[in-house]
């Protein structure tokens, strides 16, 4: 059994070939090994990708490991646009879901439990918070960076994905997972310039870098911050 140890903690985890993805991906969930996804690689590479990994996967970790009853009061925080806010929670007796808006300082959240909401429903509310922003927000910037680019896309759609924060389709629809709300607007841009790239080549080829390269210089440190979170484009 393959360990990686990060400090205090170990990494135990297993392997499962999958032909069908070009990219490595990582799964952390309660009580169950890593578990890493992608093309055949011996196991030295498997290491070098869970080292790479190390510091999300301990996070991770504390996330999936940490209480079942843990709630968000006032004073917790939430991630958006590559910064993490002050929340303020408010009971709302007269709702039945959470309902989270952000007024440029902190979210406010409006809570059908009363000053406090549990873990899960808060998770959920924050999506639709984002979902709500993308659809808002990634129009113009599309729209900006096909002038820029030269580029053209079909449309852009806001999908919720598993393991991924952006695709390009065969047809050249953009999708978006709501939760890349949760990146700078330089990290989102790159993401965008990336998607847009996919239009005219669909693998991650050296033509592709060198046309992410053309419109994006810094791509590199944005990639790995995308990398860093876990999930890939």
């Amino acid at each position: 059994m393959p360990i990686f140890q990060y400090g205090t903690t170990a990494i135990d985890w297993e392997f499962k070939a999958d032909p069908k993805l070009s990219n490595h991906y990582v799964t952390v969930e309660r009580g169950k090994k890593v578990l890493l996804r992608g093309p055949n690689v011996p196991l030295e590479e498997q290491r070098e990708f869970i080292r790479y990994r190390a510091r999300w996967i301990k996070k991770r970790f504390e996330e999936v490991n940490q209480a079942l009853k843990e709630e968000i009061v006032t004073g917790s925080r939430a991630v958006y646009r590559g910064r993490s806010f002050y929340c303020e929670v408010i009971p709302a007796p007269e709702l039945t879901i959470p309902q989270i808006s952000f007024n440029q300082s902190r979210f406010k959240v409006l809570s059908p439990e009363g000053s406090f909401v549990s873990l899960k429903p808060f998770k959920a509310a924050l999506e639709r918070f984002y979902k709500q922003k993308a659809q808002e927000k990634l129009g113009s910037r599309i729209r900006y960076w096909q002038r820029e680019t030269g580029l053209e896309v079909t449309t852009y759609k806001v999908k919720k994905f598993e393991a991924r924060w952006a695709n390009c389709t065969e047809n050249d629809v953009l999708e978006f997972n709501p939760r890349c709300m949760e990146f700078s607007n330089k990290v989102m841009d790159y993401i965008i310039i990336h998607e847009l790239c996919h239009s005219v080549e669909k693998s991650h080829n050296k033509r592709f870098w060198q046309l992410v390269a053309k419109y994006c210089q810094n791509w590199k440190e944005f990639h790995e911050e995308v990398e860093r979170s876990g999930m890939g484009l």
